[in-house]
């Protein structure tokens, strides 16, 4: 286990907070940007972690018809970012249209993920609210065999995917891992959790945690406790 393979959610409301937040925990060097932050600061987060030498996670999560996937990728690519997500539900075609904008750049940095379920999904709201007739370990390989099949190079899982998915999809099938909590954290609003040592352990590549972290008195503190916490 390194440090890089522990992503911070930047999940605050404005450029300020956001920059705090970073000069509080220089140790991190992977920081994940979405939608709250996206929207409010536009692309001056992103040059900011650049300035700072420091790794993107683009979790904007496209969902859209293929030609907009496609442009929106291309417009991502112009930010230098490592990691951009796209909903698997959006489609093959929505999935090859981004994949070969990324290989036409020649940008070798960029890796996109397919959001194979959301973590806060659980079977129950799968089958009665989303009306999906598959168990959810099922539903959630099947959108990433798709997403590879694709040329996408990984996928957002919850940990308890993560050794299926690997055993089918490969080893080199980066798979991010949120719904990652420390063992005296709290679950919150995510459904499928583990803790950081058992993720790595199924053979998680990167862990998003957030609130452990940036909601507490003590960020740097929280920080340090999870790294020693999976060293042991």
């Amino acid at each position: 286990m390194n440090q890089d393979q522990i992503i911070v959610p930047l999940d605050v409301s404005d450029l300020d907070s956001a920059i705090a937040l970073i000069k509080l925990l220089p140790e991190v060097t992977f920081w994940k940007v979405g939608l709250e932050l996206f929207v409010a600061t536009g692309a001056d987060i992103l040059k900011f972690l650049k300035d700072e030498n420091k790794r993107i996670f683009l979790d904007l999560k496209f969902h859209d018809i293929p030609n907009t996937v496609k442009s929106a990728t291309q417009s991502a690519l112009k930010h230098q970012v490592d990691l951009l997500t796209i909903h698997a539900t959006a489609g093959r075609e929505a999935l090859t249209a981004a994949k070969e904008v990324v290989k036409n750049s020649g940008d070798t940095r960029l890796k996109l993920l397919a959001i194979s379920v959301l973590t806060s999904i659980n079977t129950r709201q799968l089958a009665f609210d989303l009306k999906i007739p598959l168990e959810l370990p099922e539903y959630a390989l099947n959108n990433a065999l798709m997403a590879k099949e694709c040329g996408i190079d990984g996928a957002v899982c919850s940990p308890h995917e993560v050794l299926k998915l690997k055993e089918v999809c490969g080893k080199d099938f980066l798979l991010v891992c949120p719904g990652v909590r420390p063992i005296w954290a709290s679950a919150g609003d995510q459904k499928r959790i583990m803790t950081p040592k058992q993720a790595l352990q199924q053979g998680a590549d990167y862990l998003v945690i957030g609130r452990p972290i940036t909601q507490t008195e003590n960020p740097a503190i929280a920080w340090s406790k999870i790294i020693e916490e999976i060293k042991t």
